[in-house]
Parts: C-alpha cells; structure tokens; sequence
C-alpha cells in the first residue's frame, strides 16, 4: 500500500508512528476555528463522550498527544483517513489517506522547516511537479507593526485567512472606503437599540459592543505609508533570493517584519544545504491564506502538472501558535506537512 510506503520512509528518518483516534472530540476544533468547521467537518454525538467529529486531519490530534506527554525534540509519522465535507464539488473525495511528518524542535526552526520541506519533496520527486512556498508569519509581523489600536490589529489577525474580509478591513481601517451607512447611523444616534433581548447576547454585551464602534470610529486612520508597505508586502511574489530582496526594502519602511524576514533568509540557507534548488524556488508572500488556518510561518504546497483539478499531492507549514494554543501554557516551535498517497498512486499509474 503507498501509504504504508510512505510512512516507512518518515520511520526511517526517527519518526515515531502514531494512530491518534478517528474520532475527535469537537469541543477542540470548534475552539479553534469556530462554527465554521461544520461546513468542513462531519459531526456525530456521543453519549458519554459528547459532540464528535470524524477526524478532518491529524495535526490537531497529534499536537494535543505532545503537549501532553510527548519528549523534546519529536518527530512523528501516522497514515489514516480523514473525512471532509464536500457541499461544491461532488467529483472531490469526502473521505481519504494522509500521510504526514510532523517535528516538534526548538533548537533550530529554520534547519526543521527545511528538513520537513526537503523530506516531502523527495516523496514527489518522481513525479512532475510544481512549487509554491510562502511565509505567513512576514504578514501576522507587519500586522502587528502597525501604528493603530490594538482591537484594529486583532481584528486583521483574524481574517488573515480571509483575504477579501482582510482587504476589506484595510481600506476600512485606512479611510480608503467610508465605514458602512448603517454603523454611521448607529454612532450618530439615528438607530435605535430597543428590540426585545432574544438572542444570546445580553444588553451589556450589546453596548459594550456599540462602545467599541464608537473607539473605533474616534481612531486614527491607518496612514497612507503604512498601507503602502502592506500592499507592497501583498504583491511579493518571486523566486526566494528575489523576493528576499523585495523584502529587505520594505522592512526598511517597517521594521517589525525584519525579524521574520530574517528568518526567511536563514530557511533558505538551510535549504540550500539540503540540496534544494532555493535559487528556483517560488515565493509568495500571500500564499496559504485562503486554506491553512493554523499555519503562522513557513507554508508550501506542492502540485501535479498539468492537473489544475487536483488539489495539492502536498502540503505543509509551520504552526508554533497551535502548540501555544493546545498546550495549556506550554509551546514548542512546530513543523509538518502531509501527501495525499491516493493522488501519488494514480499519477504513478498514468505515467
């Protein structure tokens, strides 16, 4: 079976294997990326164990073993299904194999990041294939560096998977766009708010909502050179050493992103050193953002040629605010990535 074959190879790097459970208690996933994962997600009910939910991926589940038990540094390997909805593309599978190799390693982030890249590449190296590669953690640093107030930084940290929401957000928070009829009515006064509590929230949450409009609408406006910069940062998209350039320049007008811009450039030396063609390799300063949610740094994906159907034999990222977020205090710097083994096997078949 190619997954068994898959995962051997990952065993014979030191990965441990594991088997986390099909299905996952829900009350975790919806945690963590809201109601939204209903749509994704297939949910049952337990009796004894409440809401379940048929394993969407591994990674959640293998972070939660981990930071509960796991020894420092890890590498872990796993095969298994996963199960996800499909409500717009019935030819997509609801329900497929995953392999994956996941490193939990603070020593050196860069040297994991390309050793998890450098691995699941080899595993397609056979095939013809393209690249994408990209960093999130460059645009959460430069988010972070803006000159506004701290719920306008929150709000953006959130849709940072959601590029139009994002955008939309920007223009708003910039005074590109006026802010919607309906809220400037409600700030003036114009609204009214006496409609009988029937919803979940309480009429203090209500104004204490509507007090937040109105801060919001008291601050500054993002300023010009700042959104120039972020809409500079949103185009970069080059081979590695061009787009390390393009970077260096723009943390010149925004410091904040040097520090990931650096380690940007220190992932590729460790590519390099692994024999990966850093000199060729794509970079794209927004990719990941439409389908990678837990990622906060280094992402990629890698592609079939000539099969703009398929989706990716390959992806992967890092995602040190997951380990954060599920390890009650703890945290370790974090790296994975997982194939598709039925993609592999049916592109093999057709060379």
């Amino acid at each position: 079976m190619r997954a068994m074959e898959l995962r051997a190879a990952f065993e014979m790097q030191g990965a441990t294997v594991v088997e986390p459970p099909v299905l996952q208690p829900a009350e975790t996933l919806l945690d963590l990326y809201g109601e939204d994962i209903r749509a994704r997600a297939y949910v049952t009910s337990d009796a004894l164990k409440g809401e379940q939910m048929l394993r969407p991926d591994f990674t959640v589940p293998v972070v939660q073993m981990h930071m509960s038990d796991g020894a420092e540094p890890a590498r872990y390997t796993y095969a298994g299904e996963v199960f996800r909805r499909q409500e717009h593309d019935p030819d997509r599978s609801s329900e497929y194999m995953q392999v994956g190799f996941e490193v939990f390693d603070r020593t050196d982030p860069a040297a994991a990041d390309a050793e998890v890249f450098s691995l699941i590449s080899q595993s397609v190296a056979h095939l013809k294939t393209h690249v994408a590669t990209g960093d999130i953690g460059i645009l959460m640093a430069a988010v972070q560096g803006l000159n506004t107030t701290r719920a306008r930084k929150d709000a953006l940290m959130r849709h940072i998977w959601r590029p139009r929401r994002f955008r939309a957000l920007l223009d708003r928070f910039s005074g590109r766009v006026p802010a919607p009829a309906t809220r400037v009515a409600l700030l003036r006064g114009e609204g009214t708010v006496d409609a009988p509590n029937i919803g979940l929230r309480s009429a203090a949450e209500i104004e204490t909502r509507i007090a937040a409009l109105h801060q919001d609408a008291a601050a500054a406006p993002i300023s010009q050179a700042e959104m120039e910069v972020i809409d500079a940062l949103l185009k970069v998209r080059e081979t590695v050493p061009y787009a390390l350039q393009q970077l260096r320049d723009l943390a010149v007008d925004m410091p904040a992103i040097s520090s990931a811009v650096t380690g940007l450039d220190a992932r590729s030396t460790a590519m390099a050193s692994r024999g990966v063609d850093v000199d060729n390799l794509p970079f794209e300063a927004s990719y990941g953002r439409t389908s990678m949610e837990y990622y906060d740094g280094f992402v990629f994906g890698i592609y079939a040629d000539g099969h703009p159907e398929l989706p990716t034999l390959a992806s992967g990222g890092r995602y040190d605010a997951l380990t954060r977020r599920l390890g009650q205090g703890a945290e370790i710097p974090a790296v994975g990535a997982v194939l598709r083994p039925g993609l592999i096997a049916k592109l093999e078949d057709a060379a």
